[in-house]
């Protein structure tokens, strides 16, 4: 398991790198992000009012998602450099752009 300064270290860089990414995606796509504290917030208002919670819980050295009425539990993966889901093996971006994509009825990559 990560040390609690290498998890805020990694979770950080992905945080900073997932909004940067997600803010270029709203504006094309007209959905907001708001964060602080370390977590984000994706608001849709179309196709229906919705709310992404992505979150790190330091605790457990994981980077949670809230979306589509499922959650979704990344850890830190070595081999693959990245937060990986612990289901599906998918790295945090590709979880993203899943989710985000559904939510909008179209294709789209965070």
């Amino acid at each position: 398991m990560l040390t609690e300064q290498d998890f805020q270290k990694k979770s950080d860089a992905a945080f900073e790198d997932l909004k940067r990414r997600l803010l270029r995606l709203g504006d094309e796509h007209g959905f907001d992000v708001e964060g602080e504290s370390g977590k984000l917030e994706i608001l849709f208002e179309e196709p229906e009012e919705s709310k992404f919670v992505v979150s790190p819980n330091t605790p457990v050295r994981e980077i949670w998602i809230s979306a589509l009425s499922t959650s979704f539990k990344l850890a830190w993966s070595d081999e693959q450099d990245a937060f990986v889901h612990e289901k599906t093996g998918e790295v945090l971006f590709a979880v993203m752009s899943r989710v985000v994509s559904k939510q909008l009825g179209e294709q789209v990559t965070v």
